[in-house]
């Protein structure tokens, strides 16, 4: 049981006829002051009940409160203010930190269950832009966040592989393609010609005509054109491992939309046997309630993306037996999820409840979509790569003599650009500025990997080891880091409940702001019988750290 468990069941032996345990915990608050106490339980619901006013049942409930964990209770203006017995609480956090280390906060809410996150899913044959930054760091992040939480994760990269833009793409190659310029950049290359494509077939409209033949003999299956695309396919893919590298981001599959052109017919038998097919206009449509009819077939007999999705939605269930399934994809998108899961639920799967829509904002430069810059796509690649550039000149500045300079820029500038997204809630826009990510203070990145890395060299200079942790002794001072440290489970049930990552790095924030206060005012090393303790906590915050930083997609450089 955790402390606020033994105080809402030590509240419920007093209100058990008026109050369930769990309407108590819901009502338990945190004091905005620590004068005020660790909890405050606020005795206005009852009132009515007790035809008392608040103040006096506060008096009376603070009188009659007591367990092993409680101080003290206080009655204030209709509160009952709870002080936790700071050295048994102290003990325990550090206790469990230190013994369970990295599966601290774990908890087992989705045991034997499976979630698939689909997310990233650049389209093939054009830039990884830094549009795509945000739903393949979310998408990360809450891949880590559900695994914590118990979870069995499927982490999946929905490529944007098929399409009649690839049948300009193959028209655009056998007119104007370079083979040896494919191969040394191929994105690069083929977005060139794809632009020309389109230029040209202003002027001339038998390229569209071309076009729409070459993907004819896509869906067909012509073997010469089958290999063009595979060939674009690939060589994009091995361009955009490189931006998942420097992110440190893998998959468990990369099935894109082409994966599913052999599943879309059963989906279309599907919906009619269930006789929701409706024709509408040439076009065969699902009809649904207060919004648009989802299309699932054109006039012309070619399939459209919602009729993917259900494939892809049905797939996903058999092959990984899901409980849950989230989509990391923008705000503008929203519309094409509430029409998938409607038809689904039309259609009698009720497992469709637990598909999820988790959408998020743009990232914006100087208040504009940041899309291009001077005309042209602002490339993921370049802007990390700028980042760490930068880490690397501030690694420079501030430690010349630092071994391994590179790969903490590394860590440093790429952590840097992550954090800086995923601080903010993800429905918000961001305004964009490498300086601001990079900097050493404030709410970023590495802010908190170097509070990890000063607190490495604590330990170092403390000869701190698993012979000397001592979970006793501590003083008041350090009572806030302790409060903020025993957070962390609760966090990771918040974070996940509410597909927010951000609850995470604000946390982190929270824990190194809380752990430099109590340095500045605390010789940590000073020989005496609270060193070890001392250190103890300060390992206990470190692992929290890094932990937390794993979560978000970051790593924790020992030095900086």
């Amino acid at each position: 049981m955790n402390d606020k468990q033994v105080i809402t069941a030590a509240l419920h032996l007093l209100l058990n006829d008026q109050l369930t345990e769990e309407q108590i915990s819901s009502l338990l608050e945190k004091p905005k002051h620590a004068y005020l106490g660790d909890y405050a339980f606020p005795c206005f619901a009852l009132a009515k009940l007790l035809r008392k006013s608040p103040n006096n049942i506060a008096v009376e409930l603070s009188s009659k409160l007591s367990n092993a964990l409680i101080e003290k209770a206080e009655a204030v203006g209709g509160y009952v203010n709870i002080f936790l017995k700071q050295s048994i609480v102290s003990k325990a956090v550090l206790d469990e930190i230190i013994h369970t280390r990295t599966e601290f906060g774990k908890n087992s809410q989705g045991e034997k269950e499976t979630i698939t996150i689909d997310f990233s899913s650049p389209n093939i044959a054009k830039p990884f832009s830094m549009g795509h930054l945000r739903s393949t760091v979310i998408g990360n992040a809450l891949a880590n966040i559900s695994e914590k939480n118990g979870y069995q994760v499927v982490r999946i990269n929905h490529l944007g592989d098929w399409g009649t833009q690839f049948g300009k793409l193959i028209v655009a190659y056998r007119l104007w393609g370079e083979k040896e310029k494919i191969e040394q950049a191929a994105v690069k290359e083929l977005l060139k010609i794809y632009v020309k494509f389109h230029e040209e077939a202003e002027k001339n409209e038998s390229l569209n005509v071309q076009a729409r033949a070459a993907f004819k003999q896509l869906e067909d299956g012509e073997e010469e054109v089958i290999q063009l695309w595979q060939w674009f396919r690939e060589a994009s893919l091995k361009e955009f491992q490189t931006v998942y590298e420097l992110l440190n981001i893998s998959f468990d599959s990369y099935a894109g939309e082409a994966f599913y052109n052999d599943k879309m017919d059963r989906i279309i038998e599907l919906l009619d046997e269930k006789k929701l097919l409706v024709e509408s206009e040439g076009a065969m449509v699902v009809e649904l309630e207060n919004m648009p009819v989802c299309l699932i077939k054109k006039t012309d007999g070619t399939t459209l993306y919602a009729t993917r999705d259900l494939a892809a939605a049905l797939y996903r269930l058999e092959t990984y037996q899901s409980s849950k399934s989230f989509y990391v994809v923008g705000n503008e998108q929203s519309l094409h999820f509430k029409q998938l899961f409607s038809v689904l639920q039309k259609m009698g799967y009720s497992w469709s409840e637990g598909l999820t829509h988790i959408p998020f904002g743009m990232i914006l430069k100087d208040g504009k979509k940041m899309s291009t810059r001077k005309g042209k796509t602002v490339l993921l690649e370049e802007v990390l790569k700028e980042a760490i550039q930068l880490a690397k000149s501030n690694i420079e500045q501030k430690n010349p003599t630092l071994d391994d300079k590179d790969k903490v820029a590394k860590i440093v500038g790429t952590g840097a650009v992550i954090f800086h997204d995923l601080k903010n809630y993800r429905l918000n826009d961001i305004e964009f500025s490498l300086e601001e990510m990079l900097n050493f203070e404030g709410e970023t990145g590495p802010y908190v990997q170097y509070t990890y890395a000063r607190i490495c060299s604590l330990l170092k200079k403390g000869q701190f080891n698993e012979q000397t942790i001592q979970l006793e002794g501590l003083e008041e001072e350090a009572w806030q880091v302790v409060v903020v440290l025993k957070q962390f489970p609760e966090i990771i049930m918040k974070a996940f409940d509410q597909a927010d990552p951000s609850q995470v790095a604000k946390y982190c924030i929270e824990l190194a702001r809380a752990f430099n206060k109590y340095y500045a005012h605390t010789k940590i090393l000073e020989e005496g019988p609270t060193k070890h303790v001392k250190l103890t906590l300060s390992a206990s915050v470190a692992l929290v750290l890094k932990e937390g930083l794993r979560l978000l997609g970051i790593q924790a450089p020992e030095k900086m």
